[in-house]
């Protein structure tokens, strides 16, 4: 029986999809920073990939000082409003926080962090200009994470910034790829506006970047490139029968949905393939859309799964069900998916081994692939002296973000291979200093 009735309205959805961490009203922020240590060596701040002065945030909203609080955090990291809500913070800087040890709640940061952030954006509180003008410019390819917050730390240094953005809308993953229950369309977009009135850099939507001439047009006509492109489509799984209706990706699955809300459609039993957060992710969607029943599968046993904790306890608690130890041999069906053929796995020194002749079938009508996302290889490809490792990412310096062509920096998902929208932030923001000591040497 269905954990949700299936929504038909979006008053339905967003009923659903209630958020995660609501926002705090001015007592509640209030109460919830006065619990605050203020500690001296404060471990959510090394716990923060981003460097956030938690306590002193918290503290300003505590003495009333909202506006400080946000520039404190934005400061730090220009997704603020975002990551307070979409970070896992459960393990990073709450999971850090001192009360832990003590077995006592821990401070809300990341509901404070948004309460703050959300008051200026709403208010509009001129946090942030554009720095003089040095002359020079920079090309951004991706409205992601990676590629806004590069484009704000650049403007502040002074950089004229194009950013080249092949979807309609900004943020990338923030919009197209987060759970609705994370955190909604009209805040990710109220805080890209806020952040591009505050900075000044350009965007092109629609505006795809894919051929040889489109970046040698870009190579020409600017000082230094910035490829914040991430990811690219769920990785095929190369199963007999997967090009059966009703077997998505996972990532297409999620931006349909943050994209049509309602109206799109899910299978009344389902199967999700995976077990990392997307997969959780992918699991929470489809049982809050009304599914009868989810089931999300999984190679290995549940401690093995990639995902945190807390969002397979989110999985469990909207009614889906694990199937451990299982790995999928086809998607069986006549046209339409019918069921998953699986066959049992066991683990002999670490590595997973299938059982002989246990296959079954699992009867569903719509698989969800949760199984990664591939990278962007062949685009990669079209730029000279432009190296990848062995897994298809970006090779860079550590601390400019520089790839092995010059021109070219990079951060975010296609360098590191897929993390949170924190480190795409703070490792973009270090990127575009690595591009301006790159340029000011020149």
């Amino acid at each position: 029986m269905a954990e949700y009735s299936t929504p038909t309205s979006e008053q339905e959805f967003h009923a659903n999809f209630a958020q995660l961490k609501p926002r705090m009203n001015q007592t509640e922020a209030l109460f919830e920073s006065s619990r605050c240590l203020f500690c001296f060596d404060a471990p959510c701040i090394q716990a923060c990939p981003s460097g956030i002065d938690i306590p002193q945030f918290i503290r300003q909203i505590n003495t009333g000082n909202d506006t400080g609080a946000a520039r404190t955090i934005y400061e730090a990291n220009y997704f603020g409003n975002a990551c307070g809500k979409v970070c896992p913070t459960e393990v990073l800087c709450e999971g850090a926080c001192v009360y832990n040890l003590q077995d006592v709640k821990p401070i809300e940061i990341g509901r404070l962090q948004s309460f703050a952030t959300r008051k200026a954006i709403e208010e509009e509180k001129p946090l942030f200009a554009p720095g003089i003008a040095n002359g020079r410019k920079v090309a951004v390819i991706g409205a992601g994470p990676a590629g806004i917050s590069c484009a704000c730390e650049l403007r502040a240094l002074g950089y004229a910034v194009d950013v080249f953005e092949a979807k309609a809308q900004p943020s990338g993953l923030t919009v197209y790829g987060v759970a609705p229950y994370k955190i909604t369309n009209e805040e990710v977009l109220a805080e890209m506006s806020y952040l591009q009135s505050q900075f000044g850099y350009s965007v092109q939507y629609n505006a795809p970047i894919r051929s040889r001439e489109d970046l040698q047009r870009l190579e020409n006509e600017y000082d230094a490139i910035f490829l914040g492109i991430g990811l690219g489509k769920t990785n095929a799984l190369l199963l007999p029968g997967e090009e059966r209706e009703n077997c998505v990706g996972a990532v297409e699955f999620i931006e349909q949905l943050r994209m049509h809300h309602h109206t799109t459609t899910v299978g009344r039993k389902v199967i999700v393939l995976g077990g990392g957060n997307t997969a959780m992710d992918a699991a929470s969607e489809s049982s809050r859309l009304g599914a009868d029943s989810v089931i999300l599968a999984y190679r290995r046993g549940k401690d093995d799964m990639g995902a945190y904790e807390f969002e397979y306890d989110l999985a469990k608690g909207v009614g889906v069900q694990g199937l451990f130890n299982v790995a999928p041999v086809e998607i069986v069906g006549n046209g339409k998916v019918e069921g998953v053929k699986f066959i049992r796995t066991a683990l002999h020194e670490g590595q997973v081994q299938t059982v002989p002749g246990s296959e079954f079938i699992e009867p569903c009508d719509m698989v969800i692939k949760a199984t990664g996302q591939a990278k962007q290889t062949q685009f990669l490809s079209l730029i000279p002296d432009l190296k990848t490792d062995g897994k298809g990412r970006i090779v860079a310096d550590e601390r400019t973000g520089q790839t092995t062509n010059p021109q070219y920096f990079t951060s975010g998902d296609a360098r590191n291979g897929g993390a949170e929208v924190v480190n795409a932030a703070a490792e973009a923001k270090a990127a575009a200093r690595g591009i301006h000591e790159y340029l000011s040497r020149k």
